[in-house]
């Protein structure tokens, strides 16, 4: 409990007018010895009025763990016993890690004669632990002399862990065959190029799969069906280099590629492949074998929950040939990473060489939206030509080193973020219809 600014203000301006009084009226000086004690008064009188710090009850509700990228509330019951006047309440939180509020106080006007809730917004934008240490309460007197703070102790801590919440949702989209547009329907079966069985021709039927052999025994159409093939390993391999860190959206490119990657997982899973993944930078992290059945999915969210922010720089050579040796049999190697420019690819380009003769390799990046907006930038000024100048080098450099990379048989694809996932989604559902595996 503490005077406010106000209070301070009051008491300050009764010295110089008792110093007026006794200048002007010395005969009546004693009557300046009064205005302090009154402004004292006032301070004490509004101090009994003030709610008390003890008996402001608070229960707060931390959530167990957030998904990276997307909003979660802290909730907070305030009460107070025998108290009715209007107050102003300013709630702050004590918060350290990888997140932030949105906002970082509530300021709240209201009557507090049993039970009030709040709700602070906290973002998290990396994945590992966000703690909460303490929610600081303040409020002041109905005459506003004098001010009340408090600490709550609270102590929770908030996993982060990464962007799970839709990809049951998004991969239902592709089992669909009413898919929205832009994501190319899965079916187990009309697709792939193991032989099931032969149907009757109906309409809509693609006619380049009539068997006209045994359509003319039969004396009708009749059409071959096929299904996806199964037990086909595709490994997820994660880039947890200093490039990976740069954030998109307010979030790192790591945490991007793992959501996709958990997307691709389940659908995998669900289609009877195996799936595993590694982990890289300076020197090969992690390695999860391959394995089958959607219980495994658990695994692999835990897998990518325990990636690694670094900020080391990432050697292609000796984390590809790591996990070239690793894998005893034909895989779909998936890989998150990014690159500066063709001088720094030399060796990533070198290693995918080496790992193509082998595997099927599926090289993916995030497009850098700022890039694009620093080159179709109008030329205001020299400062904007010389952005446009740079930002259209890299650019370049970075469609070469793409279109070498095509050419050694390595499936590219450079797109934003918003899209990665149902691209990396439908480039693994054209490697197994055409039968790459």
């Amino acid at each position: 409990m503490r005077p406010t600014p106000k209070a301070v203000l009051f008491f300050s301006m009764s010295v110089p007018l008792a110093l007026l009084i006794v200048s002007v009226w010395s005969v009546t000086w004693y009557i300046s010895l009064y205005l302090p004690v009154i402004v004292l008064t006032f301070l004490v009188a509004d101090a009994f009025r003030i709610l008390p710090g003890q008996h402001l009850l608070v229960v707060s509700r931390v959530p167990k763990y957030l998904y990276v990228g997307q909003s979660g509330f802290i909730e907070l019951d305030l009460s107070a016993k025998n108290y009715s006047r209007l107050i102003r309440i300013k709630v702050l939180l004590e918060l350290t890690g990888d997140a932030e509020l949105s906002g970082e106080n509530i300021d709240s006007n209201t009557i507090i004669d049993g039970r009030l809730s709040l709700s602070l917004k906290i973002v998290p934008h990396r994945r590992g632990q966000a703690k909460v240490d303490a929610i600081w309460l303040r409020w002041r007197s109905p005459l506003g002399l004098i001010e009340v703070t408090r600490r709550q102790s609270i102590e929770s801590v908030i996993d982060v862990v990464p962007d799970v919440k839709g990809i049951h949702e998004a991969a239902l989209q592709f089992f669909s065959r009413d898919a929205v547009y832009g994501v190319k329907t899965q079916r187990l079966r009309g697709d792939g190029t193991e032989f099931e069985n032969l149907t009757e021709y109906a309409s809509g039927m693609d006619s380049r799969m009539i068997d006209w052999k045994r359509s003319a025994s039969h004396r009708k159409l009749l059409c071959k069906e096929f299904k996806q093939e199964r037990n086909h390993q595709i490994v997820l391999g994660f880039d947890s280099g200093r490039l990976m860190l740069e954030p998109v959206d307010d979030i790192p490119k790591l945490d991007h590629a793992a959501k996709a990657a958990l997307l691709l997982s389940w659908i995998s899973l669900h289609n009877g492949d195996f799936v595993g993944g590694c982990c890289f930078d300076s020197r090969f992290r992690a390695f999860i074998k391959p394995g089958s059945r959607m219980p495994y999915f658990m695994q692999m969210q835990r897998f990518t929950a325990a990636l690694a922010y670094r900020t080391e720089e990432t050697n292609f050579t000796l984390g590809l040939s790591e996990l070239n040796s690793r894998l005893n049999r034909r895989a779909l190697v998936v890989l998150f990473t990014d690159f500066v420019d063709s001088i720094s690819a030399e060796l990533l380009i070198e290693s995918l060489q080496v790992m193509t003769k082998r595997h099927v390799v599926v090289f993916v990046t995030l497009r850098d939206p700022l890039m694009a907006s620093l080159q179709s930038a109008p030329p205001n000024d020299f400062h904007s030509v010389a952005e446009a100048v740079i930002a259209n080098d890299f650019l370049r450099e970075r469609s070469i080193v793409l279109e070498r990379i095509a050419r050694l048989g390595v499936h590219c694809m450079d797109v934003p973020v918003k899209e990665v996932s149902s691209a990396l989604v439908n480039r693994y559902l054209m490697i197994k219809q055409r039968g790459l595996l």
